[in-house]
């Protein structure tokens, strides 16, 4: 009996346990249902539902002609609702589809493309990404004729995935300056990244949904935010130019064999940047563009400085340039420390248009430690209104400000301004230097340099860039001295090997020694900044090479050829000079072009109009006349063979016997009309060679 009652006791408790849970969950139901359902409903949305990005178009980069040196080309990712196409329309099409995904993809077999499709669709799914490849525009235009797809969205259920991926038409030109962007497509360095807030435009939005296999589909239901693209961004910079630099200062690294180097070009009246080329040499011994040193790389500038010297003299005194200055014997002790002229035995007495032709260190130091010792700010006070100063700006983040050392410095010394003079103590960009001879160039006018001009929305401007800094940096008399030197360093001086008979050419020449480890070692900074041509300036320019490691040291014979060959470019493909070749040769029954680097001569006689033909593919050619057309033949193109330089300008003959390792002699003027080693012959049996001009 006890048995039974504890039995039911039982019974009684488990009941009244299931009722009371029973009730327990009856009202979590009801709770649920009414009280918590908007609160749970939210938490299921934000689970299966999200709001997603629509990327916005980035904004092109173009050139001084609008030609597009960057910009966002379509790309897709090719995916597929398979619910949604009708029986009779998936029945029809799945074969000739999938046939035409392997064959366009050639990742699968037509078979399998079918049964993934066809799985896909039996299982309800309402994403199916059929490959992760991107396709161009032209693509997803030939696609979207294939059975289904060309159904479109809604009745066959292609999905077209915009990507935008940025390109550049004209590859790797330019390339730090105008810029990269990363994978969230914004812009790292250079143009892209400075102006990253005009470019990148602002974003969208889209409705996407979660569903089988963890994907998320686009939902269009009038709730999605079209992106606003970006704007387009208008530099300075100009293509050919910029080709010109860039090939012309890759050839004088590779001559050189030097670890780096940089070439600015500036319209001078303007300030605008025509081309910046930035090339170091890699772990591979290849040369590539990975830091701008144009605007970034900070080094003593060395002896092109020496216009800042001479124009500060000049404004603070009323000497004249055909004064003399006793330079010595070469050495000469400024307090503490020994100065030296390269030129053994020294220059003796010169006058100060001779020290600047000579770049002579000591007459440079002594004129201005004479007159500006008892106070040095006067000095630095000069350099800072000539615009080398804290307020120096640039278009583009990360360009490095002047760096001058200021009397009350702890670590200024007697030895300072002489050192300063000649280009030593402080620390300048090849930007810095150039802005400087720009000014100069400019009749005084100091010009801001700059690199973009105006930024566009569907071709229309919407903001310009215009007010740049502008002032004046001394008188009219100074600047027209200072022109009088710059020019006799070309045609007197250390950079006589870059004058021709054509136009002039200004400039200076500079070599600094690099401090390895606090100490300054025999590794040369060697540099040349100047303008063309001399009497009616179009352009500023300045060459840097670093660390030389050829027998060429000096900024005259590393930097200099290198501006040559820029200038002579330019003002080759300058029509008026043509017209003037064409007005001396009106009366000539045929002009005489004999040999040559074919670019030039190509370049020449199509704008003269002149048939000319050519089975060669060599860049250095000579010519043969048959009736009234010109055959192009080529020249020897192997580095280890002399080739023929007959008929070739002084110019061509020197640039292509140096880039073969030799140091060449010459005599007379006019064209190449004898060598002493005949073409064939083994470079590495000689180290000069010797031709005759006429």
């Amino acid at each position: 009996m006890n048995i039974k009652k504890e039995i039911l006791l039982r019974v009684r408790f488990a009941f009244i346990f299931i009722f009371l849970v029973s009730l327990g969950i009856i009202y979590s139901i009801f709770d649920l249902q009414f009280n918590e359902s908007d609160k749970w409903g939210k938490k299921s949305e934000n689970i299966n539902f999200k709001y997603d990005i629509i990327q916005a178009s980035r904004g092109n980069i173009l050139s001084d002609d609008g030609s597009i040196l960057a910009t966002s080309l379509p790309f897709y990712k090719l995916a597929l609702d398979p619910s949604i196409p009708e029986e009779e329309i998936f029945d029809f099409g799945i074969d000739s589809l999938s046939y035409n995904l392997s064959l366009f993809f050639k990742d699968k077999s037509m078979n399998e493309y079918k049964r993934i499709i066809t799985k896909a669709r039996d299982n309800g799914r309402r994403y199916l990404l059929l490959n992760r490849d991107k396709i161009g525009y032209q693509e997803k235009k030939e696609l979207s004729k294939w059975p289904i797809f060309r159904e479109g969205r809604l009745r066959g259920g292609v999905i077209f995935e915009k990507i935008d991926q940025r390109y550049r038409p004209f590859s790797k030109l330019g390339y730090r300056t105008i810029g990269s962007v990363d994978e969230n497509n914004r812009g790292t360095v250079g143009i892209e990244y400075s102006f990253n807030s005009y470019l990148e435009g602002s974003n969208g939005e889209v409705l996407k949904q979660k569903i089988a296999g963890n994907y998320w589909k686009p939902i269009y239901d009038g709730t999605e935010r079209q992106p606003k693209n970006g704007k387009d961004i208008v530099t300075t910079l100009n293509v050919n130019l910029q080709d010109i630099s860039e090939s012309a200062l890759l050839r004088g690294l590779v001559s050189n064999d030097a670890d780096n180097g940089c070439v600015i070009l500036m319209e001078v009246n303007t300030g605008e940047i025509k081309a910046i080329a930035n090339f170091s040499k890699n772990s591979s011994g290849y040369y590539t563009e990975s830091y701008n040193y144009a605007i970034q790389g900070m080094h003593e500038p060395g002896s092109t400085f020496k216009l800042a010297s001479i124009l500060a003299y000049l404004e603070d005194s009323s000497i004249s340039i055909y004064d003399s200055i006793d330079t010595g014997n070469g050495e000469y002790k400024f307090y503490s420390e020994i100065m030296k002229d390269h030129k053994p035995g020294g220059y003796g007495n010169i006058s100060i248009k001779e020290v600047f032709e000579k770049s002579s260190n000591i007459g440079i130091a002594k004129l201005i430690d004479n007159h500006f010792s008892s106070n040095p700010d006067r000095f630095l006070n000069y350099i800072k209104k000539f615009g080398l100063n804290k307020s120096f700006d640039f278009q583009i983040y990360g360009s490095s400000l002047p760096s001058i050392k200021e009397s009350s410095d702890s670590a200024w010394s007697k030895v300072s301004l002489p050192w300063i003079a000649h280009g030593y103590e402080f620390m300048l960009t090849p930007l810095h230097t150039l802005s400087l001879y720009n000014a100069v160039a400019n009749n005084g006018i100091y010009v801001e340099p700059n690199i973009v001009k105006e930024v566009r929305e569907a071709n229309k401007v919407v903001e310009s860039f215009e007010d740049f800094n502008s002032f004046k940096i001394a008188k009219k008399s100074s600047i027209n001295t200072v022109k009088e030197l710059l020019k006799g360093v070309v045609e007197n001086g250390t950079a006589d090997n870059i004058k021709n008979s054509y136009y002039q050419i200004s400039g200076k020449t500079g070599t600094a020694k690099k401090v390895i480890n606090g100490q300054y070692a025999n590794r040369y900074y060697t540099s040349f900044a100047g303008f063309f041509p001399s009497e009616n300036p179009k352009y500023t320019c300045i060459v840097v090479i670093d660390n030389p490691k050829k027998y060429r040291i000096y900024g005259s014979d590393v930097a200099a050829p290198v501006f040559k060959e820029i200038a002579d470019k330019i003002f080759i493909s300058d029509k008026s000079y043509f017209e003037e070749i064409k007005k001396n040769e009106i009366f000539s029954s045929f002009p005489l072009i004999r040999s040559g680097y074919k670019k030039d001569l190509v370049s020449l006689t199509n704008y003269l109009g002149i048939s000319n033909h050519s089975e060669t593919e060599n860049e250095w050619v000579r010519t043969k006349v048959v009736d009234n057309s010109i055959f192009w033949e080529g020249i020897n193109s192997k580095s280890f063979l002399i080739p023929n330089v007959v008929g070739m300008t002084l110019k061509d003959a020197i640039f292509l016997l140096e880039s073969r390792g030799l140091k060449v002699n010459y005599k007379g003027r006019g064209r190449v009309k004898k060598q002493n080693i005949g073409p064939g012959n083994l470079t590495k049996k000689y180290k000069i060679i010797s031709i005759n001009l006429g």
